[in-house]
């Protein structure tokens, strides 16, 4: 099964908006499971895909102060049983 979030053709402050936006969904998804943990190990995990995802928007937010042209996005979630 595929869920298609996002395809498409985007001026680069909507791109930055979108990657923004998500990127906080997922910072809040870790910072909710962080509070839950009793198991230090798991918030230690939880505090690094944190600091990873603060600096992948970083990285973007650069990125597209650099930009011009419009950037096309596609983005899927792929699930896969194993």
């Amino acid at each position: 099964m595929t869920i298609q979030l996002m395809q498409g053709d985007y001026s680069p402050a909507d791109t930055l908006d979108l990657i923004t936006q998500m990127i906080h969904v997922k910072i809040k998804y870790h910072e909710k499971k962080m509070m839950q943990q009793n198991n230090e190990k798991n918030i230690k995990m939880q505090e690094t895909i944190i600091r990873q995802l603060q600096k992948d928007l970083f990285e973007a937010r650069k990125k597209m102060e650099k930009e011009s042209s419009n950037i096309i996005i596609e983005s899927q979630i792929n699930f896969i049983s194993y």
